[in-house]
């Protein structure tokens, strides 16, 4: 049989496709050791050479136009020696002997004697000041005992309890005792006042001796007292321990043991839960703000003995309030934090920072609104204290959204003068119990 014409075409178009490939083949096998002769030589003349790997431990070597650049680390300037500051020392002195008396031929010889007198005094003294410079550099290199003294001892005792962070815990207590639906009791007051000051000083001075090797590491705490060596390890137990009974003692058997059962659970909350935790998980946040909001809840129990919906509501706001104060100030204290091995938000997840921040300050306008309803205070409370939790939810959402220093700074500074200015709006508005009396003997 005979092939159609469109078999005879395909035949002849398959046999030049075999053409071409065996012509490609031919070339490709004739100029590749060429191409890899030149390949060869551009690496060479470009690359770094194997001959020059022997030098990178000391030298950092580059090849570039068939030209070697070279750059050395270069060497520390030389440190003077102790011996040689004893030598400058005595070259000095000997410079200053060398001094040549003037002639004063003119002159009588009794001034003459007494200037020569002066001038013998005047280098005496030079040597002896060159000397004095000497002994006290080698005095300011030594290390320096320091001493203890009975004028430094309350200051230092404060510095140690937190004085300022005492004074703001014992306001939050007093203002939870007032804020009680009960007859104000000032024998009541005053030792639950003290009950609670001297259980805050208790932790605190724990907590400082607990966290000495990690405060020396950072700036904001590097000059507390036991990190200065300023007191001893023992004397600061010894004062926590000085504080912690008779607190505990006072709340529990001057006040009531709801009361002293709050003091000694917040002393250890924040001593053995709080202050390891910094170093291990960011949850220490939510546990020291835990902490925070206990003192008014204590507060309220000194007054009434019970733990009522409105204790709950002011521990409630101490809670939220800590959250956009604390992830403020931590915002700006990120590198001591990270230099002192703590694990905050700030540091580890810091947009969780921010939003934790922001909703708390927003939720500090949901509990203003529950405090009439939980008759802690009249309606008018919620109004009026709107303008400030509404600012403060502005700057918390100004440093969700800008993130930098001078937004957290602002937010910081608005929340030290917020809290005392919402508990005292709360003691304005504070719904009277002669009112709640009435209504109760009304319902009756």
């Amino acid at each position: 049989m005979t092939a159609g014409p469109h078999a005879r075409s395909s035949l002849a178009l398959t046999g030049q496709v075999g053409a071409c490939i065996c012509h490609l083949k031919r070339r490709t096998m004739q100029q590749t050791p060429h191409r890899l002769i030149h390949l060869l030589r551009n690496i060479n003349k470009q690359w770094i050479t194997f001959q020059h790997l022997n030098f990178l431990k000391h030298v950092y070597v580059m090849q570039l136009n068939r030209k070697l650049y070279q750059q050395v680390k270069p060497k520390p300037e030389p440190k003077t020696s102790h011996f040689l500051e004893k030598t400058s020392l005595s070259q000095a002195k000997t410079v200053v002997h060398e001094i040549r008396s003037i002639s004063l031929p003119n002159l009588p010889l009794s001034k003459i004697s007494n200037q020569k007198e002066l001038k013998e005094l005047e280098t005496t003294s030079i040597v002896e000041s060159l000397g004095g410079m000497g002994t006290e550099s080698k005095d300011e290199k030594q290390w320096k005992e320091m001493k203890l003294q009975l004028d430094d001892l309350p200051g230092i005792l404060a510095r140690l309890s937190k004085i300022k962070l005492t004074a703001l815990v014992v306001s939050t207590a007093s203002a939870g005792f007032v804020l009680a639906p009960v007859p104000f009791d000032l024998y009541c007051f005053l030792l639950a006042s003290v009950g609670t000051g001297l259980a805050s000083c208790a932790a605190n001075a724990i907590n400082q001796f607990f966290e000495v090797p990690f405060d020396s590491n950072m700036n904001r705490t590097k000059n507390r007292p036991l990190v200065r060596g300023q007191i001893s390890p023992l004397l600061a137990v010894s004062f926590a321990t000085c504080c912690a009974i008779p607190g505990i003692s006072l709340l529990t058997w001057g006040v009531n043991p709801l009361t002293g059962v709050l003091g000694a659970f917040n002393i250890f909350l924040y001593t053995c839960c709080y202050t390891p935790m910094k170093r291990i998980s960011i949850a220490n946040t939510w546990v020291g703000a835990l902490v925070g909001a206990i003192p008014p809840v204590m507060g309220w129990t000194a007054a009434t003995g019970s733990l009522d919906a409105g204790a709950l509501l002011l521990g409630g706001i101490l809670y939220s309030w800590q959250f956009p104060h604390f992830n403020a100030l931590s915002w700006g204290l990120r590198e001591d934090y990270s230099r002192g091995g703590y694990c905050m938000m700030s540091v580890t997840h810091p947009a969780m920072c921010k939003r934790v921040a922001l909703r708390h300050c927003l939720a500090l306008i949901a509990l203003s609104v529950m405090a009439p309803i939980l008759k802690v205070t009249t309606w008018t409370f919620p109004i009026i204290s709107f303008p400030i939790n509404l600012y403060i939810s502005y700057l918390g959402f100004r440093f969700y959204k800008d993130s930098d220093r001078i937004s957290s700074r602002k937010l910081f500074f608005c929340s030290l003068w917020h809290l005392p200015l919402l508990l005292l709006l709360m003691l304005t508005c504070k719904q009277s119990f002669v009112v709640e009396n009435d209504k109760w003997e009304l319902n009756s």
